[in-house]
């Protein structure tokens, strides 16, 4: 082992390995030690490998904290708990003077460079700066060599006429290749990306993705790509991984995940990526419903089972889910359908809300409970398959729902899956607890 704690990385070893990393941030107006409501649970038990000279895809949403996770990788926003083990050392412990050494190792491409770039420096100083702070360079005519032929390496040519132009002056394209330049001119091994091509027009995004790919053969880098298209991963990416709500819920390799994605939220979004294919542009789509919930208050169990569409018993069904299907009925339905189960019903925020039942006053309990009988099986997202009994009480009716477990990790046709369509299993602080379940037939 190195001075710094370092091993040699093999090409049989990975580079970085990240085992159960968590990165929480208090909720608006809440405290640490507050609750699990007090705290957005940006990164929650994330686990996965990134080999020497591998591209990873991180595939999510808006709000799946893909971008905290780039972050937390490089120690730019620090990690809560789990470990980050680059070339064997973890960063995770290091405070800022431990890791000032490997800050020329460890890199990120951002994906706004109008927000990265320093308006006030010249291309040229700007570029240079990273060489100044690492020590990389003794002179300003090494730094000014240096930086022309990064930027002849990322297609800013003649180098020379750049030097003294500011960022404002360049196109969209163009600064883009500059934040590159700047991320690649002290030599790193490892490189996060985050969503650097979102901004781009379509003909420049294929471009500098090209770019990407050359400067990874010709540097011997190894990326982490971030993305919300998944189109975009499969062009650059070995593998990818599949981010919601701060979980991974499938990773494999790239052609393994579009010829037969085995989650659910993967396949919803291949479904939403356009065939140029014309025996493919009719078929069915599975998109999830609304939007990606709250981190600071994520469902229980399998936390995309309020949006999925295969959606069963044991994926955590609980009484606000049944809560949040009424309303979402209530602006489809007629207003004379709405007024007589608005009457039935009473007024949704009266209801008695846990997380195993929810209780709903009413002066019609019998009415009410057989209508529940009749229409919940009916109801969207099959939230009714997890109710375990109605009970009709004096002044009200009670709906109870049955166990859902958060889902463990297991290996499903040689990658990582968490869901209980391929057996139920339970997460635990990241550990898997016990061999999967048999799921009921229909699924």
């Amino acid at each position: 082992m190195s001075e710094e704690g370092q091993t040699p990385v093999t090409d049989s070893e990975p580079l970085l390995v990240v085992d159960d990393l968590k990165t929480h941030f208090p909720a608006r107006g809440g405290l640490f030690g507050g609750g699990g409501k007090d705290v957005v649970k940006a990164v929650d038990g994330v686990s996965f490998s990134v080999g020497k000279g591998e591209v990873l895809g991180l595939v999510g949403e808006s709000g799946s904290g893909k971008t905290t996770l780039g972050r937390s990788l490089l120690k730019l926003v620090q990690p809560t708990s789990g470990q980050i083990r680059y070339r064997g050392r973890d960063l995770v412990p290091l405070d800022d003077g431990e890791m000032r050494p490997l800050r020329r190792e460890l890199s990120m491409i951002f994906q706004d460079p109008n927000a990265s770039l320093n308006p006030a420096m010249t291309i040229g100083q700007g570029v240079g700066h990273p060489l100044h702070i690492h020590g990389m360079v003794s002179t300003r005519a090494q730094a000014r060599k240096r930086v022309v032929e990064m930027l002849e390496r990322v297609g800013l040519h003649p180098a020379e006429s750049f030097l003294d132009r500011y960022p404002e002056d360049l196109s969209g394209g163009q600064k883009q290749r500059l934040v590159i330049a700047r991320a690649l001119i002290t030599e790193p091994k490892f490189v996060v990306a985050d969503e650097p091509v979102a901004a781009l027009d379509m003909s420049v995004r294929a471009r500098v993705l090209e770019l990407m790919l050359e400067l990874k053969r010709d540097f011997d880098l190894t990326y982490v790509f971030i993305t919300h298209d998944l189109a975009t991963a499969r062009f650059l990416c070995d593998r990818i991984g599949i981010l919601y709500l701060g979980g991974l819920v499938e990773q494999g390799s790239s052609d393994a995940l579009f010829d037969d994605p085995q989650h659910p939220y993967t396949r919803s979004l291949l479904s939403a990526i356009p065939l140029p294919e014309a025996g493919r542009r009719n078929r069915p789509k599975k998109l999830p419903r609304g939007e990606i919930p709250d981190a600071a208050k994520p469902p229980a169990g399998c936390r995309f089972h309020p949006r999925c569409p295969e959606a069963f018993a044991s994926c955590g069904w609980q009484g606000h889910d049944l809560i949040d299907i009424l309303e979402d009925r209530w602006t489809e339905v007629d207003k004379e359908t709405f007024a007589a189960e608005l009457e039935l019903f009473g007024k949704l925020s009266d209801a008695d809300v846990g997380t195993d039942y929810v209780r709903f006053p009413s002066s019609t309990p019998d009415t009410l409970a057989e209508w529940l009988r009749d229409n919940g099986p009916v109801l969207p997202a099959n939230v009714f398959s997890a109710v375990t009994d109605v009970e009709v009480e004096e002044r009200g009716v009670v709906v109870r729902f049955g166990p859902g477990p958060e889902p463990a990790v297991q290996q499903v046709k040689g990658r990582d899956v968490a869901c209980h369509l391929h057996g139920i299993t339970v997460r635990q602080d990241g550990v898997h607890v016990g061999d999967p379940e048999q799921v009921p037939s229909e699924h």
